[in-house]
């Protein structure tokens, strides 16, 4: 965890031990490991669970979106969402030429069915700075 958060190992450490305390994590020694697991019996488990649930659907879509959509350039998330709000619309903005916009139909519906979320797409050719071309698609 301390590599991928780029963080040192006593912050990760210290991080653990508050969720621990706080009944968020349980722990159980393994032979010199301290393996940590989520305390489904904790109050806000359901909650918590449904957050981060919501939080790696939204990446995997955007992994979709990069590897389905064609040469995609890059991809936003934009709006609300983008701000850390919740208002039931996810917006996105790509940035790439020749995409496959039939494939957008699809994946707004998919994503409704997985994260309850509607999804507002706006693609521009090139970046924002250099184009004049876009296109938006909503539900």
């Amino acid at each position: 965890m301390a590599k991928e958060f780029n963080e040192s190992t006593n912050s990760v450490r210290v991080e653990l031990n508050r969720l621990t305390e706080a009944g968020l994590l349980k722990t159980e020694e393994e032979g010199r490991i301290k393996v940590y697991k989520a305390n489904e019996q904790h109050p806000f488990f359901s909650e918590i669970s449904n957050m981060v649930s919501k939080f790696l659907g939204l990446d995997e879509l955007m992994e979709k979106i990069v590897r389905r959509m064609g040469p995609v350039q890059k991809a936003y998330i934009i709006g609300d969402y983008a701000m850390g709000l919740d208002s039931g619309e996810i917006e996105i903005l790509l940035i790439g030429k020749d995409l496959d916009i039939q494939y957008l139909d699809f994946l707004k519906n998919k994503t409704y069915e997985k994260l309850q979320r509607k999804v507002k797409v706006t693609i521009q050719d090139s970046d924002p700075g250099e184009s004049t071309g876009i296109m938006i698609f909503g539900n």
